[in-house]
């Protein structure tokens, strides 16, 4: 293209000229997609490798709900995955949980981890902006005035 496609007009002194963005459609929105999270409440997986067991800390380590821990020797933990340390073998990797019930913040070895269930509910499922705005379009179709959607309560 030359300068002249782009704006420019070689009759006018530099400093005059400006480049001239293309006209744009105005109905034309920049969406970004959202993705789509796992359901993962409720999900008691399988941990038979220590790929598995890597992967589903991973898993947990994203959930936004409590999870319980099963220990190899069966003692159980349930609490907010917060903190995951990832080391070369099981037993130098640990996850750091912060319980409901106290103040503790234990840390378990992978090593010892027998089973992963995600027990607590997942306290942001449901709450994208498209479920806001599916929200606020289905009380204004009701005749509703003065909408205002609160959140939920946490628990």
């Amino acid at each position: 293209m030359s300068g002249r496609e782009h704006g420019h007009d070689p009759t006018m002194p530099h400093s005059a000229q400006a480049v001239v963005a293309p006209p744009r459609a105005t109905d034309e929105l920049e969406v970004v997609p959202g993705f789509e999270r796992e359901n993962l409440q409720g999900w008691i997986p399988q941990l038979a490798t220590e790929a598995d067991i890597r992967a589903v800390i991973e898993k947990a380590f994203d959930y936004r709900g409590d999870v319980t821990i099963t220990s190899k020797n069966g003692s159980e933990v349930t609490g907010y995955l917060f903190d995951r340390r990832i080391g070369p073998t099981l037993e130098n990797s640990v996850v750091r949980l912060m319980l409901a019930t106290s103040n503790e913040r234990p840390a378990i070895p992978y090593s010892e981890i027998a089973a992963i269930a995600f027990t607590g509910r997942d306290t942001a499922a449901g709450k994208s902006y498209e479920a806001w705005v599916k929200k606020y379009w289905e009380k204004r179709a009701q005749g509703e005035k003065n909408i205002s959607i609160e959140p939920e309560a946490l628990e």
